[in-house]
């Protein structure tokens, strides 16, 4: 496990910088003939990344391992990918580095039908008239013209998600959603939010 201070949604690139010697022994073990290639992702909810002891969410991401390359300073840079969401049964010891029981989370919602998105294509549409009218930021329906590909749901939610730069703390209400609809609710309130902040940034100071 590889707590961080960012939340790793499905399908998502991570790049990392592994210096730390709990997490070079964490992607040796990752990496060997009897690894799996992949570790854990959660959200730090209190503490820093470095020097253990931080408090963690239970609900992360896998993170599966594209490209290591060392470097001459003895880091490792790694390219990965968010793959399965999961949840953590339980903690275990720090030896040598974060280790927890877990079990893999897939949606089993049915097949939403073709409207599901449509609040969150209309909160994307007054995001986009938002930028323009307040900032002067033309983006016209690039921020709904991904949702037109031929993919998952789910997928689409996450991917507004990344692509709008959303905070930790929307990405994990998304995230940690039970089903597809809980997912969109919290994805359309988190677009809600980020609209009233772009107007509140515009109104002129007294």
């Amino acid at each position: 496990m590889f707590p961080l201070g960012m939340t790793l949604l499905p399908g998502e690139p991570l790049n990392l910088q592994i210096f730390e010697p709990r997490y070079v022994q964490m992607l040796e073990d990752c990496t060997s003939d009897t690894g799996h290639n992949s570790f854990g992702v959660v959200l730090i909810s209190r503490g820093r990344e470095t020097g253990g002891g931080e408090e963690r969410v239970d609900v992360g991401t896998l993170a599966q391992i594209e490209e290591c390359s060392p470097r001459p300073d003895g880091r490792f840079h790694l390219t990965c990918v968010g793959t399965d969401r999961f949840r953590v049964n339980s903690w275990l010891p720090d030896d040598p580095y974060p280790q927890a029981e877990i079990e893999l989370w897939p949606t089993t919602d049915p097949i939403a039908s073709a409207g599901a998105l449509n609040p969150v294509i209309a909160r994307l549409g007054q995001l986009a008239a938002t930028l323009d009218r307040v900032r002067g930021i033309e983006v016209g329906d690039r921020l709904t013209q991904p949702l037109e590909a031929e993919e998952p749901l789910d997928a689409k939610v996450y991917g507004t998600a990344v692509r709008l730069g959303l905070g930790p703390a929307d990405r994990q209400k998304i995230l940690s959603a039970p089903g597809t609809p809980a997912r969109i609710e919290a994805l359309s309130q988190a677009l809600d939010d980020l609209i009233a902040v772009i107007e509140f940034s515009g109104l002129p100071a007294d």
